[in-house]
């Protein structure tokens, strides 16, 4: 009868509610995350590999393989973050705390930026200030008959530019949001005593809000140190590299175990600069903003500084987003870089090939390779939202139902693991893990199937994060109501939370499809020729010199992101009514 008892709460802890799903999706998380960068360390560590980190940390070649290009990744990493910092931190102040006008027009302008891909400001860029160090056609101002120098045309400064004016954006969306926490009688407490605006701005706004700074830096140098194609487009023909285009080279030419060294060396720094970020917000416990005290906001008087500080704010959204558009635009149509607005034509965009003009190359109509490029990467973007969403939701679901057990947080911590790995270590992670058989399994390099698994796994935490924000919003004693009438977990799932989460799940679904089809750095190593993606078939177009139809190619990602984002928007505008506001 003992016996008997101890067998049966065996299987009530065995069975426990969720204890099943936890399981199964802890173990899915492992297979998309967990094992393909196991798989890639295990590799360097095999007896014909290991070589490869005395390669590139201590051998002859090493200075060149790994410390120059890490010098620069550094550089950039450090100068972008903080110039991001700086930036966005000076416009989330204009539209939050003061009466600068037209506030919510550069609210609004301040977060497009991060929309549009690096590539495409880098390929504007060039547009603009190529010169003729590197052969090719030379931009549109030294064809105005403007010197362009080589140090603005190429290589570290453009790269810092473009970076600092793609990554702003975010800085900008993570300080605002702290700004408008700031207690204003903490403002009108400071002001009462005497305290000018300056001494407000440094003593009170800038110590409250030190972990939105913090945030906002660490993730900005993450993002510019894991970027690829901005130094790819801006630094290699000049010969800068950095960690990234390092580890694209090294497996371009094959010489796959150093690079898989470089990105694990990559995916190490940038964890331990987020690490760092996170130990030093955590250790002040002082910056409690809201409390229950609250009162109206509190705006600082430019008086005489708002229309000087508008346009200071308008120059650098205008050249962050209006600026990169219309030359892209205009480039597309253009003969030639040096002059952008004359002698326009559509051959680009729906000419046929001309063995006369672009050397035999039809426009996008009528090109073969990039009209299934445009197929392949809607079938993508679409299959990574699917299994995204579903994925997500699963993880989220558990972790936001089941929240007790080391399994629980084990998902939650395993789910945001990618937001550590730069996209194109991730990328090579993959070539390691299913580039190869795996018993049965066959491989899968240069399939459909890896660009989706891959991109599926590196968006995880942008889609659990969306499930979590609607998952919550749906109460649990519905499904518990439909659980005691036999509803299985399924049932459930499909009859009362997807319903009733579906507006918020379709945005989020939208947003990873917006990722997945601007997105470079990942796919830039699974592109085969069978499996061609838009935003590397510009890359390739762009490396080889046929820059009018790289930028046609990224005004239509532009177009088809830009439409996409709108549309989540809306949706979860609708999930969400207090945003209208």
């Amino acid at each position: 009868m003992a016996e008997t008892a101890m067998n049966t709460r065996g299987r009530r802890v065995l069975f426990k509610q969720g204890t099943v799903l936890k399981t199964f999706v802890l173990a899915l998380l492992i297979a998309l995350i967990v094992l393909p960068l196991l798989r890639t360390v295990l590799f360097t560590l095999e007896p014909d590999n290991l070589r490869a980190w005395s390669d590139v940390l201590v051998g002859r070649l090493s200075e060149n393989l790994f410390y120059k290009p890490l010098a620069n990744t550094l550089l950039i990493g450090v100068v972008v973050a903080t110039a991001c910092v700086l930036i966005g931190g000076f416009l989330a102040w204009l539209v939050v705390m003061t009466n600068v006008p037209y506030r919510k027009l550069i609210g609004v302008m301040a977060t497009l930026p991060f929309m549009i891909p690096s590539f495409a400001a880098a390929l504007a860029w060039g547009t603009l200030f190529r010169n003729d160090r590197v052969g090719g056609q030379v931009g549109f101002l030294q064809g105005s008959g403007l010197d362009v120098p080589d140090w603005l045309a190429w290589g570290m400064v453009p790269t810092l530019i473009v970076l600092t004016l793609h990554y702003f954006s975010l800085a900008f969306t993570i300080i605002a949001a702290a700004l408008a926490t700031v207690n204003s009688d903490l403002v009108e407490a400071a002001q009462i005593a005497g305290a000018k605006g300056r001494r407000i701005l440094m003593g009170i706004i800038l110590p409250v809000t030190t972990p939105a700074l913090v945030a906002a830096g660490s993730l900005c140098f993450a993002g510019a140190v894991s970027n690829f194609a901005t130094p790819a487009l801006l630094g290699l023909p000049v010969r800068m590299q950095t960690l990234s285009t390092r580890l694209f080279g090294m497996i371009e030419v094959g010489q796959v175990s150093r690079g898989y060294v470089i990105g694990i060396m990559l995916v190490l720094i940038s964890g331990a600069f987020l690490w760092a970020g996170n130990r030093i917000v955590s250790g002040r416990r002082s910056y409690a903003t809201i409390t229950g005290k609250g009162g109206r906001a509190k705006r600082f008087d430019l008086r005489g500084a708002r229309w000087p500080l508008f346009a200071v704010a308008m120059t650098i959204l205008m050249a962050s987003t209006i600026v990169p558009v219309a030359v892209l635009a205009a480039s597309s149509f253009a003969p030639s870089s040096s002059d952008l607005f004359a002698n326009w034509t559509t051959h680009f965009w729906i000419g046929e090939s001309r063995p006369d003009f672009a050397q035999g190359t039809a426009g996008i109509i009528h090109n073969e390779d990039i009209l299934r490029a445009l197929w392949v990467t809607l079938g993508l973007g679409l299959a990574v939202a699917l299994t995204g969403m579903i994925v997500g939701l699963l993880a989220s679901y558990t972790a936001a139902r089941y929240r007790e057990g080391w399994m629980s947080a084990a998902i939650t911590q395993i789910s945001f693991l990618p937001l550590l790995v730069p996209g194109i270590a991730f990328g090579a992670a993959y070539i390691a893990y299913l580039g190869a058989p795996i018993g049965p399994l066959p491989a899968l390099y240069g399939t459909f199937a890896l660009l989706v698994i891959a991109g599926t796994a590196y968006l995880l935490p942008f889609s659990v994060q969306t499930g979590r924000a609607v998952i919550q919003q749906v109460g649990g004693e519905l499904e518990e109501s439909a659980r005691i009438t036999g509803a299985g977990f399924i049932r459930r799932l499909a009859a009362i939370t997807v319903p009733l989460a579906v507006r918020g799940l379709a945005a989020g679904g939208i947003l990873i499809f917006v990722k997945i089809v601007r997105d470079l750095s990942l796919v830039v190593l699974l592109f085969t020729p069978t499996m061609p993606v838009l935003s590397v078939v510009a890359y390739r177009y762009a490396s080889e010199g046929f820059t009018q139809f790289a930028n046609a190619i990224t005004v239509v990602i532009l177009a088809i992101s830009i439409a996409a984002t709108l549309i989540a928007q809306r949706l979860q505008t609708k999930s969400q009514p207090w945003l209208q506001n």
